[in-house]
């Protein structure tokens, strides 16, 4: 070896020492990374999974769409980056959302929510034509292969709702804002009236629907006729806080309904039944990421976290508070069925015998008012 070889290997020798003693002193550690075969590619990022929400009224009614809204965000922030959502407001229960939902699929949405009963004939429709497509319909009770339908239940929270209006009325006489003569609303009412005849049973009921689900000049209307009418205390089933502050306007109570309502009329408030849809749309997604989304039927109510009665009023006895801490503790470990007999409709029939508890084949077809509530229900034979 010549001396200018030597050189030139003791420089390169000097040189690999002061730069691993540079990365020691750093605290670093170099990673060489495998060399590519010849045409291979670094492997793609997945997509994300795209999840659309159809909603039936605006996001800030402050009920029910409100509350599928705070489920849509939790999801995106539990799931981050693996999935992509977006949602669509206002959409009538009309064959407008089929066209909604076949748009949602077009631009790669693999899951979608159809948050209100009157979509169910279009996303039957819908479905049919998108098999690629897992479709999620509230309330709803046709299924199909890629069709599943869930809702909470609400007559849990409307019965705990009664409950606080059967202490808390004067006249004794409750009344119900409702929306569109189906069986879920007609449930919610007789629950909400068998809540508030649990403390008293001389409670008689008035109902006015509006036949819509998100209108408040009609609904404020509607709480007004009820307020002329001898209602103290009322209960809705609409998705907009105007019965509360009507309430309010006029010196009377009322409950907020699917979503936290107290700061639209903190003076009426006596509590609000809320609803949790996060529970459920966070298992949905990750059944889908994984894989294992399956249809069906799926039916939540307190036992599953997902419905409660929140923010009763200070001025509600104990007494009363303790009986739906009690009621609540029941549902919870099913120890108590709202629908347990005997019940009868307000002409006197029989409609659960003493002891029998109502199955799902009976609370869906409702179509009776329970003893006590003035009327027919509309449509009803």
């Amino acid at each position: 070896m010549t001396n200018l070889q030597k050189r030139s290997l003791l420089q390169t020798v000097a040189l690999t020492a002061v730069a691993v003693a540079a990365l020691v002193g750093c605290g670093k550690k170099e990673e060489v990374a495998p060399a590519a075969a010849p045409g291979a590619e670094a492997p793609a990022k997945s997509e994300p999974l795209k999840i659309a929400f159809m909603y039936v009224s605006p996001v800030g009614d402050g009920g029910w769409t409100y509350q599928h809204e705070l489920g849509r965000r939790a999801i995106q922030e539990k799931f981050g980056d693996r999935i992509e959502t977006s949602f669509v407001e206002s959409v009538p229960e009309s064959a407008d959302s089929e066209r909604v939902m076949r748009d949602m699929a077009g631009q790669g949405s693999k899951l979608v929510f159809a948050t209100s009963f009157g979509y169910q004939e279009f996303v039957q429709k819908a479905a049919a034509d998108l098999k690629d497509v897992k479709f999620e319909h509230a309330t709803g009770y046709k299924t199909a292969g890629n069709v599943a339908t869930y809702d909470t239940k609400t007559f849990e929270g409307a019965y705990l709702a009664g409950i606080v209006a059967g202490g808390m009325t004067k006249t004794k006489t409750i009344g119900v804002v409702a929306s569109v003569p189906i069986p879920e609303v007609v449930r919610n009412i007789n629950s909400f009236v068998l809540g508030a005849q649990s403390v008293d049973p001389a409670i008689k009921a008035k109902v006015v629907w509006v036949n819509e689900w998100f209108s408040p000049p009609k609904e404020s209307e509607a709480a007004t006729s009820l307020i002329n009418g001898g209602v103290d205390v009322m209960y809705q089933n609409t998705n907009s806080p105007a019965v509360l502050k009507t309430a309010q306007e006029r010196g009377v109570r009322a409950f907020g309904k699917d979503g936290d309502m107290s700061a639209f009329a903190p003076q009426a408030h006596l509590g609000s039944a809320v609803i949790d849809w996060t529970p459920y749309y966070t298992k949905v997604t990750q059944d889908t990421l994984d894989g294992k989304w399956e249809g069906g039927s799926f039916w939540w109510g307190v036992k599953e976290g997902a419905m409660d009665l929140v923010k009763i009023a200070d001025d509600v006895p104990q007494e009363v508070k303790d009986r739906v801490a009690k009621a609540k503790a029941g549902m919870k470990d099913e120890s108590f069925h709202v629908w347990t007999g005997p019940i009868q409709d307000n002409a006197g029939k029989e409609v659960l015998p003493a002891g029998k508890v109502g199955d799902n084949a009976f609370l869906t077809g409702i179509d009776f008012y329970v003893h006590g509530v003035e009327g027919k229900v509309p449509g009803a034979k």
